[in-house]
C-alpha cells in the first residue's frame, strides 16, 4: 500500500480508503458480523482512512463502523464523518438537511458517540446540493463557519465538503477555505471531470478524495440500487459494457476499480464494501496492471453516458 499526503490536512493517507456506506445496507442488505470483518480486512490490507456519515443507513453505518473500530488503536487510522444531511430509517431519499450551528455541533457529538471517538480528522458538509440547492447558501455560510469553529477548538482536524455537482466544486475551491474535498462519481470509467479540479486543488493544497470508483453501482455486474437516478436507457448502456467485460473474462468492477484508483495525482480513492472477500479482492486488483485495450473498448461503449450529470 502506498501512502500520500492529503493536501494541507497533513494526513498521510493510504492510496485506497474505506467508505462505510455499505455497512449500513445502502446498496443491499448486509450481515453486521461480516461487515465488521470487512473493516478489519481493510485495516489488515494497509488502509488507514475510513469515511462514514450519519445519513448512511440512518446512522447504522456509523454504528457498525464504531463496533468494528472498537479496540483498534486510534493512531492506526484516520476517521471522517459528514454532517448536515440526515436520513430516517426506511426513508432513503427523503432527507432532512440542516446546516445550523446547533445541529452540526449536536451531529458531531452523536457521531462521536456512535464511533467511540472524541476527534475527527476530517468533517465533510454533506450533499448541500440536495432538494434543489435551496439549502446550499446555508451550508456555505453558517455551515462552513461552524466547521471552522470546531477546527479552531481542536475537535476536528480538517474542513471539507462531500458533494457531487461540478459547478459547486469550482465555486467552493475558488471562493472558500477548505482543507479537503470528497468528490464522488467524477473519476470513474464514465466520468473524468474530477481532472478539471486538480490544478486549483494543487494550487490551494486541497486534498482530493476520489469517491465512488464503481459509479454508485453502475459499473458492477449487480447494477445500481433502485434509487439511482440513471434512466432505463442509460442503465442499458452500462449493462452492455458489463456484458462486454464478462465476455472477455474480466468483471467490469475490476476494470473500473483499476482505472479509478491509480491516477498519480489523486491521493486516495474511497471504495465501499461490506464483504471482506471483496475488500481483499479490491486490494489485489489495485496492485495489478490494467488492461488498456479493454479499457479503451469499454469507454467507447460508455460514450453515450460519458460525463453525464445525474440528479442525485
Amino acid at each position: 500500500m502506498k501512502y500520500n499526503l492529503l493536501g494541507k490536512t497533513g494526513l498521510e493517507v493510504s492510496s485506497l480508503s474505506f467508505g462505510a456506506s455499505s455497512l449500513g445496507g445502502v446498496f443491499h442488505e448486509v450481515d453486521e458480523a461480516v461487515a465488521i470483518h470487512a473493516v478489519h480486512a481493510a485495516l489488515d490490507g494497509g488502509i488507514n482512512y475510513f469515511d462514514v456519515a450519519p445519513a448512511y443507513g440512518a446512522t447504522r453505518s456509523e454504528t457498525v463502523l464504531g463496533k468494528a473500530l472498537h479496540g483498534i488503536a486510534r493512531d492506526r487510522f484516520f476517521l471522517s464523518t459528514k454532517a448536515g444531511k440526515y436520513t430516517a430509517p426506511g426513508r432513503y431519499g427523503n432527507d432532512t438537511l440542516d446546516y445550523s450551528r446547533a445541529r452540526l455541533r449536536a451531529s458531531l457529538d452523536e457521531s462521536a458517540q456512535r464511533l467511540g471517538t472524541d476527534y475527527f480528522d476530517i468533517v465533510h458538509l454533506h450533499d448541500i446540493e440536495y432538494q434543489g440547492r435551496r439549502h446550499a447558501g446555508w451550508a456555505l455560510t453558517e455551515g462552513i463557519e461552524t466547521l471552522h469553529e470546531l477546527k479552531r477548538e481542536g475537535r476536528i482536524g480538517a474542513v471539507s465538503f462531500g458533494i457531487y455537482p461540478m459547478d459547486l466544486w469550482h465555486r467552493i475551491l475558488d471562493d472558500y477555505d477548505v482543507d479537503a474535498a470528497l468528490v464522488h462519481n467524477h473519476y470513474c470509467l464514465n466520468d473524468t471531470r474530477l481532472l478539471e479540479l486538480l490544478p486549483i486543488a494543487r494550487q490551494k493544497r486541497v486534498g482530493i478524495i476520489n469517491g465512488s470508483p464503481f459509479g454508485s453501482g453502475l459499473l458492477t455486474d449487480r447494477g445500481p440500487a433502485d434509487w439511482h437516478p440513471a434512466s432505463p436507457a442509460d442503465r442499458a448502456v452500462f449493462r452492455r459494457a458489463a456484458e462486454f467485460c464478462r465476455q472477455r473474462g474480466t468483471p467490469i468492477s475490476k476494470l473500473a476499480f483499476q482505472f479509478s484508483s491509480r491516477h498519480p495525482d489523486i491521493p486516495t480513492t474511497l471504495f465501499s464494501s461490506a464483504n471482506p472477500e471483496a475488500v481483499r479482492l479490491n486490494l489485489q486488483w489495485h496492485e495489478e496492471a490494467c488492461d488498456t485495450d479493454l479499457l479503451a473498448a469499454v469507454q467507447e461503449i460508455l460514450r453515450p453516458v460519458m460525463n453525464r450529470q445525474w440528479e442525485y
